[in-house]
């Protein structure tokens, strides 16, 4: 069977799968997930066109990661062939353990684990199937690896993930400020010191980089309404364990009926977890709340309803964090007209805050090589004003309350 297929991207056209190995990881049922997990979670609420994957996602790192190896390369910069496959196989392993709409179960019916913790679960399991192919692309995925520019194209400030959600992110909102130039930043990308660079000319394309991923940060990931959904989600997710630890019965799909009955922590989640969870995906939550929508109980009610029916609550953002006397006003409305308890309401009247650091200074630094040879900080190297302040983090307080009638 010919494994060296070309897949056709919106963004940049035609895409080879570059071996064998990488052919069958992309075949694999846990992979074959991700084209049913949205890439940017509730954010399709706020733009329509938001409905592309983890899986374009990760195919689209591969080819950078391809055009980076050929770079890198050119500039002689030595990198084998077992190398070049574990930096593929990393990159594109990276997302794998995202649950459904991306992040609402992390912060809901599993108990802290993280989507990085899942995908290492599975890249292990992976490499017990593949007879230890994967060894050198965990080591690179987990920063162990002795070449740390590897581990800085996969996990760093100009990494190969950054490089394309930024740009894709862009392209399916059609929000034209994150439109960055991957390739000419990729073209400029050298290693000095085992430590990754980008050539001083390249500099202008770093600042653009950093200012995207700002603007897209408060222009898309943190919008205030993808932001009031994904919380509606959060919560949804949250009272269906409650009823469920109740003896409340509720109609669900098999993996995420187990999910509700069990507790699951960092230190629960074993072999048998990780099967379930490789069947878990958005469908399911959609489903749920599909029949969850018209649920005895008030709360799983009314939250399956706003988000199927897009009727979501009202979200504030302000600049200092929300008084207590704020939420309570809110709170004790809803307790009065419904005739529901304190808990109930804290359901649908909640704060919070959001924060951006469009780039981190003290840590995985983006370097400018100059052509002294000297190396320098992309904030000091670039004559513009603002890169420091970006470098600041900004902090925003919301508040969530329903509109007049649920």
């Amino acid at each position: 069977m010919n494994k060296l297929k070309i897949l056709n991207d919106p963004i940049y056209g035609f895409i080879t799968i570059p071996n064998s190995l990488i052919f069958d990881l992309i075949q694999h049922k846990y992979f074959q997930r991700l084209r049913r997990i949205t890439q940017m979670g509730m954010s399709y609420l706020v733009y329509p066109g938001a409905h592309h994957t983890r899986f374009h996602h990760a195919i689209g790192c591969v080819h950078l990661m391809q055009k980076a190896v050929n770079v890198l390369r050119f500039k002689g910069v030595a990198i084998s062939d077992d190398e070049e496959t574990g930096l593929y196989v990393a990159i594109l392993l990276h997302d794998i353990g995202h649950g459904p709409f991306s992040h609402a179960m992390e912060h809901s019916i599993a108990d802290g684990v993280s989507h990085e913790h899942i995908s290492l679960l599975f890249m292990e399991r992976l490499n017990q199937e593949f007879n230890g192919s994967l060894t050198l692309a965990i080591q690179i995925f987990k920063g162990e690896y002795p070449r740390k520019f590897m581990c800085q194209l996969i996990s760093g400030q100009l990494d190969m993930d950054r490089a394309d959600y930024l740009k894709r992110d862009s392209f399916y909102t059609g929000v034209a400020e994150g439109n960055i130039n991957s390739e000419r930043l990729i073209t400029m990308l050298h290693v000095v010191d085992d430590g990754l660079v980008v050539e001083e000319k390249g500099i202008y394309s770093v600042e653009k980089f950093i200012i995207a991923r700002r603007l897209m940060y408060w222009q898309v990931y943190l919008h205030k309404t993808g932001l009031a959904a994904e919380q509606l989600l959060i919560r949804v997710l949250q009272r269906a364990k409650e009823l469920h630890d109740k003896g409340h019965k509720l109609q669900a799909s098999k993996p995420l009926l187990y999910f509700l009955e069990n507790k699951i922590s960092l230190k629960e989640f074993n072999d048998d977890t990780l099967d379930v969870f490789a069947e878990l995906d958005d469908f399911d939550i959609i489903s749920a709340m599909k029949h969850w929508q018209h649920d005895s109980d008030f709360v799983l009610s009314n939250l399956s309803d706003m988000i199927i029916n897009r009727n979501l609550l009202t979200i504030k953002l302000r600049k200092k964090a929300i008084q207590d006397q704020a939420l309570e006003k809110h709170i004790l409305t809803l307790m009065h007209k419904y005739n529901i308890s304190r808990s109930e309401a804290q359901y649908f009247v909640f704060s919070g805050s959001i924060s951006n650091q469009a780039y981190q200074e003290k840590t995985k630094t983006i370097n400018i090589l100059h052509k002294s040879g000297k190396i320098e900080d992309i904030v000091k190297a670039s004559d513009q004003l603002n890169l420091k302040a970006l470098s600041k983090t900004v902090t925003k307080y919301y508040i969530c309350y329903p509109k007049e009638k649920l």
